[in-house]
């Protein structure tokens, strides 16, 4: 039986921006009902790679090889809603010129991600506006799907949703995403961008850690061998005269081209470094909630919720988007008084809060003004720290120092946000969706910082992604629109607990219904 032939390729593409190249040489195929996985570390190219495959740039060099009639949906990292009035605008301006009547597709799509279609995109939620742009992507039936983090915004309901339509999906995907449990749903093959070299592994993301692991071995492995070759010819150049070096100068340019190997080798960016440290709490309660409600314009947020969070707590808040998530932690830390019931606060509890909306940055200050206004060390947890040495601890480069918070990326926003979180000396941590945008590097690295920290500390995090509940929750709080429960244990626990107790509540509802069906028809003989 013969192969069938990709329907996308491009082979030896090459992309810089000024002197700094991005890729070199980089070969892809995709074949029909590929599904795949574009992982890397921060800043390697993945979202630009994306670009160049979508044909919305366009690499210095490269051929590319489409089947005819092929047809690409793309949705950038940052979506543009310029000039649309509604959601529904939005979904349908995904529609080809030649299928604009074909709006029952829009019907069909802003159904399932239940998207407000009347609502102006400048007054929707990120979650809203990422559903939208979504739809927006698959209306014109793509048989390639390009998503850049995708699950960004969404609540666990909806992600579930995209992966149960990723999966049925009969086109090409290609998904470059920070979410791991929704990267293991949903990839068949990984193609990894590594130092602007691609590779492909016909597996799913669930094998890449072990394939990563395989290649760096093999690196090193490479690099020993190089850098013994190093030697021997840097040991032949100090023998050498001055006239056999004039004859072997091919000799020269080729250890001068070893050397270069080895810079390429061993250039790997940084990763993200930081000890945890934490302030003594002297009181062993952190938060005591008694009976608290809240409501907005009639709307019940949290009725009648009570809690009491202990000393080294750490709990992970889920919910559907606008269920009240961020209104809770906003109660819980006293930043909004409840309607009725109270909460009280511990003793010496000196806190670090990680906001989502970044209120806290100012676009028109440096990246150094935001961290330490005067002077150039910055006070982290009782220690002084030069503001550079700082910011390289969290993946920015010395001349980002300066630049202005504008310039920076959603990832390298949260990145500042943690910077400043971080550096204060606290016994409580409250992060409220703080892996939005991040890439996996730093998102690992949060889990094993938060896995760290000692008993002294208390955390509170608001997260949709499932893989990092699972490893930083020890306690889970459902919100769901009034309805508040408490549960021991992650996400998981929470996750098998809650589709329990809705089978249960389903077989309660189809004996009550049987129980109601044999009484009618015990009145129908009677």
């Amino acid at each position: 039986m013969v192969a069938e032939a990709p329907i996308y390729t491009i082979r030896g593409a090459k992309l810089s921006f000024g002197l700094n190249p991005l890729f070199t040489d980089v070969d892809l195929y995709i074949n029909r009902g590929d599904k795949i996985c574009l992982v890397g570390r921060n800043g390697c190219g993945k979202s630009t790679l994306l670009k160049v495959i979508a044909r919305e740039i366009e690499p210095d060099d490269a051929e590319f090889f489409i089947q005819p009639g092929v047809r690409i949906g793309y949705m950038p990292q940052e979506p543009d809603f310029t000039g649309f009035k509604t959601l529904r605008e939005v979904v349908e301006a995904g529609l080809p010129k030649e299928e604009k009547n074909q709006t029952y597709r829009a019907d069909r799509l802003i159904e399932y991600f239940a998207i407000n279609e009347n609502q102006n995109p400048e007054q929707s939620s990120g979650g809203e506006r990422r559903k939208a742009a979504l739809a927006r992507s698959l209306i014109g039936e793509p048989d390639i799907l390009l998503l850049d983090e995708p699950t960004n915004h969404l609540d666990i309901t909806t992600i579930e949703k995209l992966e149960d339509l990723i999966k049925k999906f009969s086109g090409a995907v290609i998904v470059i995403s920070h979410d791991r449990m929704f990267l293991d749903h949903i990839s068949q093959t990984t193609f990894w961008l590594d130092r602007g070299v691609l590779r492909r592994n016909n597996k799913g993301f669930s094998a890449f850690e072990d394939w990563e692991d395989q290649v760096i071995e093999q690196e090193i492995i490479e690099q020993k061998a190089l850098n013994k070759k190093i030697a021997e010819e840097t040991e032949w150049l100090h023998k050498g005269v001055t006239a056999r070096r004039r004859r072997n100068m091919g000799r020269l340019r080729r250890l001068q081209q070893l050397r270069q190997e080895r810079r390429e080798q061993i250039k790997m960016t940084g990763s993200v470094n930081l000890e945890a440290e934490t302030a003594e709490l002297r009181s062993k309660m952190v938060i005591e909630a008694k009976h608290i409600s809240k409501s907005f314009g009639g709307r019940e947020i949290v009725k009648d919720f009570s809690i009491r969070v202990i000393k080294g707590n750490k709990l992970g808040i889920v919910g559907p988007n606008g269920s009240g998530k961020t209104t809770l932690i906003k109660l819980l830390t006293k930043r909004l008084e409840p309607d009725s019931g109270f909460v009280r606060i511990g003793k010496n509890l000196e806190e670090a809060y990680f906001d989502q909306n970044r209120i806290t940055l100012d676009p028109k200050k440096t990246l150094w003004k935001t961290l330490c206004n005067e002077g150039d060390h910055i006070w982290v947890r009782g220690h002084f720290r030069h503001v550079v040495a700082y910011l390289k601890d969290f993946l920015f480069k010395p001349d980002q120092a300066q630049c202005p918070v504008s310039t920076l990326s959603g990832g390298e926003k949260n990145r500042l946000m943690l910077a400043l979180a971080l550096a204060k000396q606290s016994n409580f941590l409250v992060l409220d969706e703080p892996t939005n945008d991040l890439d996996l590097d730093t998102v690992e690295w949060l889990e094993n910082y938060l896995g760290e920290i000692d008993e002294h500390q208390t955390v509170l995090v608001v997260s949709h992604d499932r893989h990092f509940l699972d490893s930083v929750s020890t306690q889970t709080i459902d919100i769901d629109f009034g309805k508040v429960t408490v549960f021991a244990g992650n996400y998981s626990f929470w996750y098998e607990s809650s589709q329990l107790a809705l089978r249960q509540a389903q077989n309660q509802k189809l004996k009550a219904e049987e129980k109601k069906k044999q009484l009618e028809e015990f009145i129908r003989r009677f």
